[in-house]
């Protein structure tokens, strides 16, 4: 027993030495924060989610002050906290169109396989190997990488083991844009009060094409039954010339979509979406 109470004591005596030391020096060389970016920071969602090209919420509040970023640089903090940080630093905010991201596919489980993919449940490391192991070189992998990379939890799997972005949680911070190696993912913009067609003073996007494909139809179907076959029935049924198709692939022009929807009702193979948020 007295054998272990030395080593013991001498621990203790250590560790009380090296907490000391330690404090002393954090207070000695302690870096004072400019009070501003404190109120800043706490401001800002905390999520460091680099969204602003910076490394985290700190990077961003610092850039800021220099002059380096605007506040919408930010794109996950709430309007309300952006308002409060603009009068921190005497600017005028002005508002800017909500973003939401959407997926340009909707094959998943229905896209057909062109051999069998036995390797890590990953889209970059399946997409590495022949372009991935779908039929359709454009379409999505579907294992889920944008999933894990969301750092709000704004996109779930589907019970068809598809992704599908929850829109009202998704902060348009494009984390999903850039890990998709299929480059599927595209902030489009939203705004309540519509395009300029239907008397709204922003673009509006109520509807997006679920699709990525440039191949002819015929290809497409062969692959695919809920790809775009360039029919050009949407771009004949839209009375505003919002729709057109270039590339085999139907594009949207939200300046002038007034989001009547008659591209949605005439698509035959049903991948021109309605945003759920727009779902009565």
């Amino acid at each position: 027993m007295h054998n272990i109470l030395p080593p013991i004591i001498t621990l203790v005596g250590l560790g009380i030495l090296f907490g000391l030391t330690l404090a002393y020096a954090a207070k000695k060389f302690h870096v004072p924060i400019d009070p501003l970016i404190e109120k800043i920071l706490a401001k800002l969602p905390g999520a460091n989610c680099g969204a602003c090209g910076k490394a985290g919420c700190l990077g961003f509040a610092q850039a800021l002050l220099a002059g380096e970023l605007d506040i919408h640089s930010c794109v996950s903090a709430a309007a309300e906290n952006k308002k409060s940080i603009a009068e921190l630093l005497g600017l005028n905010l002005q508002e800017k169109a909500k973003l939401v991201s959407s997926l340009h596919c909707c094959g998943g489980n229905r896209a057909k396989d062109k051999y069998l993919y036995d390797g890590m449940k990953d889209c970059l490391a399946a997409s590495l190997i022949l372009g991935g192991q779908k039929e359709c070189k454009y379409g999505c992998l579907t294992y889920g990488t944008c999933v894990k990379a969301c750092p709000y939890d704004a996109i779930e799997m589907t019970g068809d083991s598809f992704p599908r972005v929850i829109e009202e949680k998704c902060t348009a911070c494009g984390i999903c844009v850039h890990v998709c190696p299929k480059k599927l993912y595209v902030l489009i913009p939203f705004s309540a009060k519509g395009g300029p067609a239907c008397g709204g003073e922003a673009p509006s996007a109520k509807i997006y094409v679920a699709c990525s494909s440039r191949d002819i139809g015929k290809v497409v179907m062969s692959a695919c039954p809920a790809g775009c076959i360039a029919c050009r029935r949407c771009e004949k049924a839209c009375t505003h010339g919002a729709m057109q198709v270039v590339d085999n692939l139907a594009r949207i022009d939200y300046e002038k979509c007034s989001g009547c929807m008659e591209c949605v009702k005439v698509c035959p193979t049903k991948v021109i979406k309605e945003r759920i948020e727009h779902r009565a």
